[in-house]
């Protein structure tokens, strides 16, 4: 640019050339001698800047160390979260005796986390220094102390590491312990149910054995599987939830049987006597009874206020009403709506 200037201004005036070419001289003359100023300073501060290079050759090797003990350090880490996730999952499936278990799970995944973040600050120290030393590449005294802070957490980071470790070979260790303990309350809870089930039936069958012998020779009064079961006409008049005498006394020897029987029962077997009511399905609709639902829970609480009065406890005791829901004869004939009137009694566990 500066060529084509001096050539418009050669061409307008050519009086210019000599000053020009005087100028030119002296700025290349200048410019030598601020070369060979330059070359002097370059050799004795390429002198001066060895030892420092050397230094920084040190420096570069030690970080490139740590740089392979972090990267295994880490992987180290990646490998402790696969065996936290693990156990994790195991303890989340262990029933309330492994609570201790799962509490110290947590406690161990809080702890890793907290290494972690211990090892990723040390890893946003050791990116900065790495960016320092590639931009201004000089050693200085707070770069060696933090290389030796570095230093100092990795060997701390490896302590909690081993640590960590042999808290979860503790942890599944007890582990292992809760479930065979589990396994083993399982097997005792099942054979102990099995046992009460066993004396239970005994103790049903007897009682029914007994109310044959009390009841026997009665057209009106059968068996239906486990329950034994009274025809309302003998215990109730039609329409009515009041007792009659006689089926005052029928409940009454069947009082005294399961007194007599609930004597030999274990306290252990938490038995109950349940008295359903039942109905045929013809509708009742008075002030009284809306409903046969109605009506069946009324006969079955007065047959359970009578036997509570005749000696049975009232917690051995439970009322139930299921109106026409659940017939024995879906037939549609007054032989069925006989059967289906009913109360029965069963002898069953609470």
């Amino acid at each position: 640019m500066a060529y084509r200037r001096y050539a418009r201004g050669h061409q307008d005036n050519q009086d210019y050339w000599p000053g020009f070419v005087d100028a030119l001289a002296t700025l290349l003359l200048v410019i030598i001698f601020l070369l060979t100023i330059f070359m002097l300073a370059q050799f004795y501060l390429r002198t001066e800047l060895t030892g420092r290079d050397e230094a920084m050759i040190r420096l570069e090797s030690q970080l490139a160390e740590l740089s392979t003990l972090l990267s295994l350090e880490r992987q180290t880490t990646e490998d402790l979260r696969g065996e936290m996730s693990a156990l994790t999952a195991t303890l989340a499936t262990e029933t309330s005796r492994a609570a201790d278990a799962e509490g110290e799970g947590l406690r161990l995944s809080a702890m890793l986390a907290s290494i972690e973040g211990g090892a990723t600050d040390t890893n946003a120290r050791m990116q900065s220094l790495e960016d320092e030393l590639t931009s201004e590449r000089e050693i200085n005294a707070e770069g060696a102390a933090l290389l030796a802070l570095a230093n100092q957490q990795i060997a701390a980071l490896r302590l909690q590491m081993a640590s960590l470790q042999e808290a979860l070979e503790a942890s599944e260790a007890r582990d292992a312990e809760n479930h065979a303990v589990i396994a083993n309350l399982g097997q005792r809870l099942n054979a102990a149910l099995a046992q009460r089930v066993q004396e239970l039936a005994r103790y049903r069958s007897e009682f029914f054995g007994r109310l044959r012998e009390v009841l026997q020779g009665r057209d009106d009064i059968e068996i239906v599987g486990d329950r034994f079961v009274f025809q309302s006409e003998v215990l109730f008049a039609s329409g009515s939830a009041e007792l009659s005498v006689e089926g005052q006394g029928d409940l009454r020897r069947l009082a005294d049987a399961l007194i007599e029987i609930s004597s030999t029962i274990p306290p252990e077997i938490n038995w109950v006597l349940r008295v359903d009511g039942h109905t045929d399905v013809r509708p009742i609709a008075t002030a009284e009874f809306p409903t046969n639902w109605h009506l069946s829970a009324a006969r079955a609480i007065a047959v359970v206020r009578y036997l509570n009065a005749s000696g049975i406890p009232p917690e051995r005791l439970v009322a139930a009403g299921f109106g026409e829901f659940q017939p024995l004869d879906t037939e549609e004939s007054n032989a069925a709506y006989r059967r289906n009137r009913r109360i029965e009694l069963k002898l069953t566990e609470r």
